[in-house]
């Protein structure tokens, strides 16, 4: 027991007092890291093309304005193509990092929908975060290089665009419906395998219920001036289209919606609404047009119509221009390549069989039912092509093929039958015999000359007539003519004496003429009374005479 009692003292002995302080402050030193460590967040790993304005140590992370995480490191990729930033986040930002979440940095931007970032010109950049809404936690990134369109939880619906030609299309270009905008272009790629434009876009809702099954999209230019057969056409979309492009869509006449589009549906971006609308008849008949005539003014999209009423499209002007050509041919024809579109003529529940038409066609040739090109629009000069009988013209149909499509029979157009019929008029003309004609026309001529002197000295010599004083006194003459027949026949009024005597010698006349009535009745009946005694004898007797 005194050994025991005596080592436990001489260990107390060993160890000092002044050991306590250092030993405690070790553990308060130990519990801070822990502390600290424990309320650290995670760190996460992101990947941008430069870094700028990105600083080590004073660069903030945040979320709706809030800060969630500060830019620890800045270093290049390895393969020097891009950098790497390390950034440490707070302790609650755990949550917000999944397969979802979404980064780009926030700094002063001018674009198509105006400024943007005006708050960093003094704070510097910083780098927004967009939480997910994935289960699937993430710690590595690729920032964005423009903020996304919608968040991932936004109600509408996302769809695929494809299109072969070189679409000016970028991210946050509008997506507009009759003008109003709907949506915004999310990402645009170009697939270099398939040589195909791609892009995603989204439509908001409630306007995600225009994308049905039958929507057709086409690029919006702002403004398309159209000079076809048809006339002018303008067509101008919003102001924003109108500065940088954009996408509309719309579903053809005739043509009915039909279901609503599913997400990621694909569609094709067309150039036009015309490609578009041109895009729904994907059923139809193609046929070549070997044309005698100037296809000038003609043009790919140009109307084929029957009676006024389209019924196809122009493919192709020329196609094939050096392929050979049916034997049958005298000349060298242009050839155009037609698409003739049954579905415009048929309803959308109704399915189109192109054997059943190309038949049809076929007896409507052997009817009479040819080809011409027409003018569709004199200011323009653009030309349609236009289907119609004409037996006169047509003659017997003989079947043709061109590169392995059906002949569609032609006849001159308009223009060329005008032409053919001035020619026909300029040979009528050739072949008449113009010089008698000209020395018939030089004698009536000269005949005519002669007239025209004998009226030129008859003209003279009434003027020489007119121009003598004698006839000039004539009208005066005549004047005075008449004022003496006027006092004359004033001086024989009813009270005048004149016509008193004359009154008295035309009674006294009548008198006589009264008494001398009789007497000329007398010499009337009997010429002979003046002579003879007038008293008639009696009439004799007839007897018989004596023997």
């Amino acid at each position: 027991m005194p050994e025991a009692h005596r080592a436990q003292r001489h260990v107390q002995s060993r160890i000092s007092p002044i050991w306590i302080v250092p030993l405690v402050a070790v553990l308060i030193g130990l519990w801070l890291v822990y502390d600290n460590a424990s309320r650290r967040g995670p760190e996460i790993t992101l990947e941008m093309p430069t870094a700028e304005g990105i600083e080590a140590g004073k660069t903030l992370i945040k979320t709706r304005n809030v800060e969630v995480g500060r830019v620890k490191s800045v270093r290049l990729s390895d393969d020097l193509s891009h950098t790497v930033v390390t950034a440490r986040m707070s302790e609650d930002a755990e949550r917000m990092l999944n397969a979802g979440s979404r980064f780009w940095v926030v700094k002063p931007r001018i674009g198509r929908e105006g400024i943007s970032g005006l708050n960093t010109v003094l704070s510097g950049a910083y780098i927004q975060l967009q939480p997910g809404q994935s289960d699937k936690p993430q710690y590595q990134f690729t920032v964005l290089d423009q903020p996304p369109v919608a968040p991932p939880g936004a109600k509408g619906i996302r769809i695929n665009l494809v299109s072969q030609l070189g679409s000016s299309l970028r991210v946050g270009d509008p997506v507009t419906y009759q003008g109003f905008t709907v949506g915004r272009v999310e990402d645009a790629s170009f697939d270099p395998q398939d040589r195909e434009m791609r892009h995603r876009l989204f439509i908001e809702s409630p306007y995600d219920v225009l994308i049905t099954e039958t929507t057709r999209f086409w690029s919006a230019s702002g403004i398309n001036v159209k000079l076809s057969s048809e006339g002018v056409s303008v067509q101008l979309e919003s102001l924003e289209t109108l500065v940088g492009g954009g996408v509309t869509f719309g579903i053809p006449e005739d043509i009915s919606p039909g279901a609503k589009a599913k997400p990621d549906s694909t569609y094709t971006l067309y150039a036009n609404e015309e490609d578009a609308l041109q895009g729904t008849y994907n059923r139809n008949l193609e046929y070549v047009l070997l044309v005698d005539d100037t296809v000038r003014g003609l043009s790919k999209g140009s109307p084929v119509e029957y009676r006024g009423v389209r019924v196809g499209t122009v493919v192709s002007v020329p196609w094939r221009f050096t392929a050979p050509q049916p034997e049958t041919r005298q000349r060298f024809a242009i050839p155009v390549l037609i698409r003739i579109e049954p579905q415009r003529l048929t309803l959308d529940d109704q399915p189109v069989d192109l054997d059943e038409w190309e038949q049809r066609f076929k007896k409507l040739f052997e009817y009479g039912l040819r080809a011409s090109l027409k003018a569709g629009n004199l200011l323009t000069g653009a030309l349609f092509v236009d289907l119609n009988f004409n037996k006169e013209l047509a003659g017997e149909y003989t079947p043709e093929t061109f590169e392995q499509r059906t002949v569609f029979p032609t006849t001159s157009g308009g223009f060329a039958q005008i032409e053919q019929k001035v020619s026909n008029l300029l040979d009528k003309l050739n072949a008449l015999q113009v010089e008698p004609i000209l020395d018939k026309l030089d004698r009536t001529m000269a005949t005519s000359q002669a007239t025209l002197e004998e009226v030129r000295t008859s003209a003279e010599s009434l003027k020489a007539m007119l121009e003598d004083p004698a006839t000039r006194a004539i009208p005066g003459n005549v004047n005075e003519s008449l004022k003496q027949l006027q006092r004359t026949l004033e001086g024989l009024s009813p009270d005048s004496p004149a016509y008193r005597e004359l009154n008295a010698t035309l009674q006294s006349i009548e008198k006589l003429v009264r008494q001398l009535q009789p007497l000329a009745e007398t010499l009337s009946d009997n010429p002979n009374a003046l002579i003879f005694d007038r008293s008639p004898g009696p009439d004799p007797v007839p007897r018989a005479p004596e023997r």
